[in-house]
């Protein structure tokens, strides 16, 4: 006789039927999905108006992803979810660099000798960065892989306006020396609102949520033999530094942009008007095994 059928005993029956799955990992992922899914429903409890709303929403939000735009990965950020999945996946102690999101806006960068302008047809106040990259216990890091990109003067990147620039700007890939330090110069970034204009956005709205993040720019560095490190330097004094959007800021990542007006940048660069310079090192953890 068929069992007359109640909330709890349709979770039983589809956990019954995933717990066929042949890979563990796949089979414990499965499970947890259904039984977290189906206690929010209970707990919500939507209607068939509501119900439908929310998968026209995630329809909506995979038809706003393209190539240069990935909105589940703005809907994961501004949940909180991403910066969870980095901390869990990247916390290496107090003496390596804190990890941060990657953020929707990575693309392979071109090529620069350390030391070159990155930022391409970028306006903006000019900024040096330099810094050196070490190993957890204080070794130089030669060679290692730094990846740059951020935003221009007014919040923009490079891909968000390639109609405009005509080519990648803002972003670029260098090498640390033989002492593991490197340098570049580019222009300011600026704090800037996530792209909005889908379903991210809506659920800012109905947040009560502002869309800014704080000055920033991102880095990955890579290096044989050590984690990957993906984080961003945030600008000191920024507005946004307590409420960014995507909750990415920690404060260790925080440095001055500090300004200046003419004279000898540290390369022996002689400047004219205003420019700002940036410093921080980064310390990358053994990997395991």
């Amino acid at each position: 006789m068929i069992e007359e059928e109640t909330e709890e005993s349709i979770t039983a029956e589809v956990l019954a039927k995933a717990g066929n799955t042949a890979d563990p990992r796949m089979r414990q992922i499965n499970e947890a999905a259904i039984r977290h899914l189906h206690a929010f429903v209970r707990e919500v409890r939507p209607t068939d108006a509501e119900w439908e709303r929310a998968i026209g929403f995630l329809t909506e939000t995979g038809q706003m992803c393209s190539e240069n735009r990935q909105e589940y990965i703005l809907l994961s950020d501004i949940m909180g979810v991403s910066t969870l999945v980095d901390f869990i996946n990247h916390h290496h102690g107090d003496s390596a660099t804190e990890s941060t999101v990657f953020g929707p806006f990575y693309v392979p960068p071109p090529e620069f000798e350390n030391g070159e302008d990155i930022r391409g047809k970028l306006d903006g106040p000019p900024l040096y960065v330099e810094g050196r990259v070490t190993s957890t216990d204080g070794k130089p890091v030669p060679g290692a892989t730094i990846d740059i990109w951020h935003s221009d003067h007014v919040g923009f990147y490079d891909v968000q306006q390639l109609d405009k620039l005509g080519e990648l700007s803002g972003r670029g890939r260098i090498h640390a020396d033989d002492e593991g330090r490197y340098r570049f110069w580019t222009a300011r970034p600026k704090a800037y609102p996530i792209p909005n204009d889908g379903p991210a956005g809506k659920v800012l709205d109905v947040q009560g949520r502002h869309p800014f993040r704080p000055e920033h720019v991102h880095f990955m560095i890579q290096a044989e033999g050590l984690n990957k490190l993906v984080t961003q330097v945030y600008a000191q004094g920024d507005e946004y530094l307590d409420s960014d959007a995507v909750f990415g800021v920690k404060s260790s990542l925080i440095r001055e942009y500090e300004p200046h007006d003419g004279g000898t940048a540290p390369d022996g660069k002689t400047m004219d008007g205003k420019w700002y310079s940036l410093a921080f090192d980064f310390a990358l953890s053994p990997e395991a095994g």
